[in-house]
């Protein structure tokens, strides 16, 4: 692995908000058929969505496959993105586990080239709000990069430590995976008025999250992540240039043609946020292996409903307005 120095954040990113708008590019991690890391397929990956338009690479996180990946291949994994990205886009790489652990991954990602972290929550542990506090505030106090937490499954937070996390130095984002509007709704007003001098970012960050950006729009989150584009950035790109165009009639074509469909689809299984992903990046004709344990692949007649649904879904985007 080659190494990389630390990003000059201020000659590549004079700020890592500017650069996060659109629909955020989550890769896959590939692996070849012994179920090794394929670094070169990855990195066909990682180009062909930046070359599609993706305004960030977020590598190595939970569409990547975090918890399935070594140290070193982690590693290997965020600098070839940063090398595949050549300070186009900013990349932004998973860290997780426990503070320590997590801390280490950050380490690595520094050393990798990257441009920020995504804090993905906590192994296993469902811990309090003073718990979740330290860990964060550690994280970031221990890292240059600046990071964006994760909340979704045992990371549920309370408003007054959201406004805590946006008042401690390196923390610039929240990436909601919970889904609670209420909770979030309270949270923005909270950081909004108590901690109104920081550039605090939200994130829509639910699995097949544009179902669900009209709703967050409204709340004042325009920024999601889009797993749709790691296998259909044409349909990802044309959503987007509809909801931030006002275009309601695209919007509402895409969303019952496509994401509303897409999104029964993954229900039908555990685990298919990932390898139905996965599934769909093999069907646009990049071999990038399937998932590693304990995720399992799509069942085969659910892999034939996904490539009838991209089909019907590049045509309407093909039929929506250019910019």
């Amino acid at each position: 692995m080659t190494a990389h120095p630390p990003p000059a954040t201020a000659a590549r990113s004079p700020r890592l908000a500017d650069r996060l708008d659109g629909p955020l590019f989550f890769p896959v991690t590939a692996y070849a058929r012994d179920g090794t890391l394929d670094p070169e397929a990855f990195r066909a990956h990682v180009r062909g969505g930046i070359e599609a338009g993706a305004p960030a690479v977020f590598a190595c996180c939970g569409t990547g496959e975090f918890h399935a990946l070594t140290p070193a291949e982690f590693a290997e994994c965020v600098a070839a993105a940063v090398e595949e990205a050549g300070g186009r886009v900013p990349v932004i790489a998973g860290t997780g586990y426990g503070t320590a652990l997590a801390r280490h991954f950050a380490s690595l990602a520094r050393d990798a080239g990257a441009d920020g972290l995504l804090a993905m929550p906590p192994y296993l542990v469902v811990a309090g709000q003073e718990g979740l506090l330290r860990h964060y505030t550690e994280l970031a106090a221990a890292t240059p990069l600046p990071v964006i937490v994760y909340q979704r499954d045992n990371v549920v937070f309370e408003p007054p430590t959201v406004v805590a996390l946006a008042t401690t130095p390196g923390i610039v984002g929240l990436k909601d995976g919970l889904g609670d509007l209420d909770l979030l709704q309270r949270i923005i007003s909270a950081v909004r008025t108590e901690a109104p001098d920081e550039d605090f970012l939200h994130f829509n960050g639910l699995p097949t999250a544009e179902l669900t950006a009209p709703a967050y729009l409204g709340l004042g989150v325009r920024r999601y992540s889009s797993a749709v584009f790691a296998f259909a950035p044409e349909i990802a790109l044309a959503f987007h240039r509809a909801l931030t165009g006002g275009d309601q009639d695209t919007v509402a074509r895409l969303l019952d043609g496509f994401y509303r469909p897409l999104v029964e689809l993954r229900n039908q299984g555990r685990g298919y946020a990932v390898s139905l992903v996965k599934a769909g990046v093999r069907l646009r004709g990049l071999d990038v292996g399937e998932v590693r344990p304990p995720l399992s692949e799509p069942a085969p007649a659910h892999v034939e409903r996904l490539a009838a649904l991209i089909d019907h879904g590049l045509r309407l985007a093909s039929a929506a307005p250019e910019a």
